[in-house]
């Protein structure tokens, strides 16, 4: 069941791209190319967030700058984004949080940023849905952009065999933590056996049994 609050403490607001002011400042760094093709693909998903003491964007200068030049590239307006009568485009940013002072606006723009990757990834779990990428949709899997030496790293970390797919998927996943004595590329009883093999061609990683 959905229930609409009257006065909503957040809520979603359409707003003019040009009325979306930037922070005064901002560390985080962005790869707009990485972000425009993303946002250009599945549209514009997470939105952002803006400062009601300040009126300025606390969280999304990235999503912001990424939209500012699709627009100047005369890309199609993303879905999420909505077309005014003039040509505009009104971007959905989500409202309501009022900083108590600059220090505290700075202070959560940093957490907003860095918190969500603190936690890293579960490797098993993230290379199962990377080798169904993979081998189910190459343009889905190069569009993740990751480099080949942290595929590496985490292929590392497991056996592929007890993947999906592989030899012995039905026993427990192997880890293969930095500590360990054995060359952490290979579990104990790999007999020389690389724990993925990689296309030369597009620097895919697919386990050794397909």
């Amino acid at each position: 069941m959905t229930e609409t609050l009257a006065n909503a403490p957040r809520f979603t607001a359409y707003i003019p791209l040009t009325d979306l002011t930037p922070a005064d400042r901002n560390p985080k760094r962005h790869d707009l190319e990485l972000m425009i093709a993303s946002i250009d693909m599945h549209g514009l998903v997470e939105i952002p967030v803006v400062d009601e003491r300040t009126h300025k964007t606390l969280h999304g200068h990235g999503r912001r700058e990424s939209l500012i030049e699709m627009q100047a590239r005369g890309m199609r307006a993303p879905s999420g984004v909505v077309i005014d009568e003039d040509g505009g485009w009104l971007v959905p940013v989500l409202r309501g949080w009022a900083s108590r002072s600059d220090a505290e606006a700075e202070a959560l723009a940093i957490k907003l940023n860095r918190l969500p990757g603190e936690g890293g990834w579960d490797p098993r779990a993230f290379a199962e849905i990377l080798e169904d990428l993979a081998t189910g949709d190459a343009e889905l899997f190069d569009s993740l952009a990751i480099p080949s030496d942290e595929m590496d790293k985490l292929f590392a970390q497991i056996d592929p065999e007890t993947l999906p797919g592989g030899g012995r998927e039905d026993e427990p996943p192997l880890l293969h933590l930095p500590d360990d004595e054995h060359d952490p590329g290979l579990s104990p009883d790999d007999d020389g056996r690389a724990p993925h093999t990689t296309c030369p061609a597009c620097g895919h990683a697919f386990t050794a049994n397909r």
